[in-house]
């Protein structure tokens, strides 16, 4: 069931099968920077500075069928981006953390140290079910700079990742969402 958001999320993507039912994906804004530990962002063991940006995603099955979503970020990412990655955080999101700093992603840093290629996600969601997901921008601190907006995008069965900092954006193969057969 659709729960009204008002305007937290940046874009909202419907997309009809030929039952005409909807399968929903809503994009939010970024919340970026960091905790009282990581206020300029996150440092690495070596040393080097990145900023980051946080999202939700939420995709909404109205039709009938079960729905496979697949998210595999690549771990180069193309050109004016290459100085950046896309990866998963393992927090659940969940509507009530919209407000939340960082929407409620907890030990972002110990994360990053720990777990910096989870970048997989497969997962069914069943007819009138939602499924609420982190994806995180990290960048190098040098190639920030401009407005940051990101989300999923489906082209058919092909989901991508759209990035937009300032005038600058990519479109990045990332994955599929399929209709199970019954």
């Amino acid at each position: 069931m659709r729960q009204s958001l008002g305007q937290t999320f940046d874009t909202e993507f419907e997309h009809t099968d030929s039952a005409g039912k909807d399968v929903l994906i809503q994009n939010s804004f970024p919340k970026a920077g960091g905790d009282a530990d990581e206020k300029s962002g996150y440092t690495d063991s070596s040393g080097t500075n990145y900023r980051y940006a946080i999202f939700w995603t939420r995709v909404i099955n109205e039709t009938a069928t079960p729905l496979e979503l697949t998210i595999n970020f690549p771990t180069i990412l193309p050109s004016p981006y290459s100085n950046s990655k896309l990866f998963l955080p393992r927090d659940t999101m969940t509507l009530d953390k919209v407000s939340f700093y960082n929407y409620g992603v907890t030990g972002l840093k110990s994360f990053l140290d720990t777990d910096f290629n989870s970048t997989l996600l497969k997962r069914t969601i069943n007819p009138k079910e939602e499924c609420l997901l982190y994806i995180a921008l990290l960048s190098l601190r040098y190639s920030v700079g401009g407005t940051v907006r990101g989300g999923l995008v489906l082209k058919g069965q092909d989901l991508f990742y759209r990035i937009r900092i300032g005038s600058r954006s990519a479109l990045i193969p990332c994955g599929q969402m399929v209709f199970k057969k019954l």
